[in-house]
């Protein structure tokens, strides 16, 4: 059978009554895909839905609906739906089949980027840590047990689908899958082993006969059927197009901003830029599915984002992290959807020609049988420009693209913005400034004699936590002549290490995203007897990307404590060290109302390191997204009523002194009417006396005079943004 027959036999035609025939099938061409039979131009928008909750999606997705998205594209999250070997969790924010389903009951299409590698941001890149143990496996090549589990989950999720018939060939809402993620950038790596995966790959999905086509995005060599399709900032200039003239030109990630980093400063990407970019897709790539990612980001709540990724994700989008339009993104981009919609047959059945309209000003004209003509007018000089196409003069500004779905009259531009700039602020419901509203606990120290895990050497952080946790201790005691003051010095290829010699605090220090790794000096004072040396070794979400993830290794790597002049050093890299996974008060869940009452709470106290708080509140009235503004905090997690709402880490600056994120999204479906628990788990130190409940809200419409383009995230009193 030749390959672009596969997806026809796929077509599901039904008699119903009357003899109404019933189409699902969805096929492709070299121009767009076909949905029962017609061409289509999509626009699509990336919602994930554990980045939000179950309660959110009807909104998120009805708000993407009428900003003129016809699809919603999400990936699949391996480590949340499979967190341990052949034990899967399909409930609450990860009720993938409830998510499709409200995509389907709003009259929208889903794609569905099963990976099921997905980076994305995401801790391991959505791979579950237990393949880490399994012999021999290598991610992501040519390897048995490597392609044994990702084919086991693959067909999981597709048999999912189908039992709900939730595809398209069925009659669901699913017109496009994809298998692995942006392979190209490191096939090489795996030399001989790599090309036989992508091929491998691509049959196993195609062979589990969904009826809709297949995706590879970032592969130029993707398999027939598959589809190979672009990501990233421009891929109407860098996209080399299809590999093949019977599949049309796709677009899986259009980046609306991109994802923020602790001690980083956000990427502002402009509403002017992106749509420059989809219409240039269009008009010189022949693009016909184009999606947004992230249409909304949301929130990594818990542990899920991978190394220094903040909490908040994608915040600049569309919409932003709560759910909120963000204009002038949102309308801006609606409009362009209107009139890219106004001539989209044209475009698809249309032949295309181009002119030049002076040295960078360039005619994008698509023609059709029956004389229907629209062209794409494109100006890629930094200046304004004024060019005549078709015996009429067009004033077109720098780096825009003017749209005429008849070839003469501009119904859109995307340098020029009708939608007003809105703005973000906050108010403050709540506050928990007296101190008898918190107990504080401070975790326990672990002491060498006391642990059972030992070893002779420093264990890697990550295959010792299993990702239990982001925490490890090293502990060990040593025998010491006479007091004396020295030096610790400690190596790490962790994200974080905190340092106690005869259980005080003796210093911190962490790395950041472009160093790996962290180095500690710190002066100790030693007693003369017995000493004991606490390090705690701390990960901030796991790596997401790379080759040999597998191979990947944190925590401590060396160990010296140094005398001064003559004194010389002790190595005690090699030496007996004990160790602990986690802290006391994760194993107790003293962040749940159960757990809370394991351990004996205290008044609170000054500000000390490894410190637990926990005070109680009452939801507040009306429906307004909420926050808690954690800027006095230093670095930890934070829970309400035992549901993590993410990490935080407030001390960590961006180059301008602010916190790269201080407000920290609290889901009203995490709260019950009152005796909501908040508990902290703090580092540093930390001032919770300062933290408030704010609620978050559109308040007026602005000009961009008064904030200019897309102005920064976070003021440095967090009252008005955006």
């Amino acid at each position: 059978m030749a390959w672009w027959l596969f997806w026809v036999v796929s077509v599901v035609a039904v008699i119903g009554g009357g003899g109404r025939i019933v189409q699902g099938d969805v096929t492709y061409d070299g121009r767009s895909l076909i949905i029962n039979g017609q061409p289509r131009i999509l626009f699509s928008g990336s919602i994930h839905y554990p980045r939000s909750t179950p309660e959110m999606w009807p909104s998120l997705i009805a708000k993407a609906k009428e900003g003129g998205i016809d699809a919603i594209e999400t990936y699949v999250f391996w480590n949340q739906h499979e967190p341990q070997q052949g034990q899967y969790n399909f409930e609450g924010r990860l009720d993938i089949v409830k998510f499709i389903k409200e995509i389907q009951a709003q009259g929208l299409y889903a794609t569905l980027r099963i990976g099921p590698f997905i980076q994305s941001e995401w801790t391991y890149g959505g791979l579950p840590f237990w393949l880490h143990d399994i012999k021999d496996i290598v991610y992501r090549s040519d390897n048995e047990p490597f392609k044994f589990y990702m084919q086991n989950f693959t067909t999981k999720i597709v048999n999912l689908m189908k039992s709900e018939k939730l595809y398209a060939s069925q009659g669901g809402p699913i017109i496009l899958s994809q298998i692995e993620n942006e392979y190209k950038t490191v096939e090489a790596a795996f030399h001989e082993r790599g090309p036989p995966y992508v091929r491998w790959a691509a049959a196993m999905a195609v062979g589990l006969n969904t009826g809709v086509p297949w995706v590879m995005c970032k592969q130029d060599d993707a398999p027939d059927p598959v589809i190979n399709a672009c990501n990233g900032l421009r891929c109407g200039e860098t996209f080399a197009g299809p590999n093949s003239p019977n599949k049309p030109a796709i677009w899986t990630e259009n980046w609306t901003s991109q994802y923020q980093v602790f001690g980083g400063a956000p990427y502002i990407r402009s509403a002017e830029d992106i749509a420059f970019h989809v219409a240039l897709f269009i008009a010189a790539k022949k693009g016909s599915y184009i999606n947004y990612y992230m249409y909304h980001g949301g929130t990594n709540f818990g542990r899920t984002g991978s190394a220094y990724v903040t909490t908040s994700y994608y915040d600049q989008a569309p919409l932003d992290e709560y759910g909120l339009i963000r204009q002038p993104k949102w309308g801006h981009l609606k409009e362009l959807h209107a009139a890219v919609k106004l001539c989209s047959t044209t475009l698809l059945l249309g032949s295309y020609t181009s002119s030049s309209l002076g040295e960078l000003q360039q005619a994008h004209i698509f023609k059709d049988k029956a004389g229907k003509c629209a062209a794409f007018l494109v100006n890629n000089s930094s200046r304004n420009s004024t060019v005549k196409f078709q015996n009429q003069s067009y004033e077109l500004p720098r780096r825009s693209i003017s749209i005429l779905p008849d070839c003469q009259k501009e119904v859109f531009n995307t340098g020029k913005v009708s939608s007003q700039f809105n703005k973000r602020s906050t108010v403050q419901v709540t506050t928990f400034n007296s101190a008898n509203q918190w107990k504080e606990f401070q975790d326990v120290i672990p002491k060498f004699e006391d642990t059972s895990l030992r070893a002779q050497n420093m264990l890697e952080h990550m295959g010792t936590t299993k990702d239990k946790s982001d925490y490890l201790w090293y502990t060990s005691s040593f025998q010491q002549d006479s007091s004396s003051a020295k030096y610790l010095k400690v190596n790490s290829l962790g994200h974080v290490v905190h340092a106690f010699v005869n259980n005080l605090y003796v210093g911190s220090a962490h790395g950041s995203k472009d160093n790996i790794g962290c180095a500690l000096n710190a002066s100790i004072s030693l007693n003369k007897g017995m000493n004991r040396v606490s390090l705690l070794s701390v990960m901030v979400g796991l790596p997401d990307s790379g080759p040999y993830l597998e191979r990947r290794v944190a925590g401590l790597r060396k160990v010296l404590i140094q005398g001064n002049g003559k004194a010389g050093s002790q190595d005690f890299t090699n030496y007996s060290w004990g160790y602990k996974v986690g802290l006391l008060g994760e194993d107790s869940q003293i962040y749940n109302d159960e757990g809370s009452y394991k351990v004996q709470w205290s008044n609170v106290g000054n500000s000390k390191p490894l410190m637990w708080y926990k005070t109680s509140f009452n939801a507040p009235s009306g429906v307004d997204p909420l926050v808690l503004n954690l800027g006095s905090m230093g670095k930890g997690e934070a829970w309400i009523n035992g549901q993590s709402i993410g990490r935080y880490w407030s001390s960590f600056r961006i180059p301008n002194g602010d916190p790269s994120q201080t407000l920290y999204h609290v889901p009203r479906s995490f709260l019950k009417p009152s005796g909501n628990l908040l508990v902290l788990f703090e580092e540093f130190g930390g001032n919770p006396l300062q933290i408030t409940l704010n609620t978050v809200s559109i308040t007026k419409m602005v000009g961009e005079g008064l904030l200019g383009k897309d102005s920064s995230l976070d003021s440095p009193n967090n009252q008005e943004f955006w």
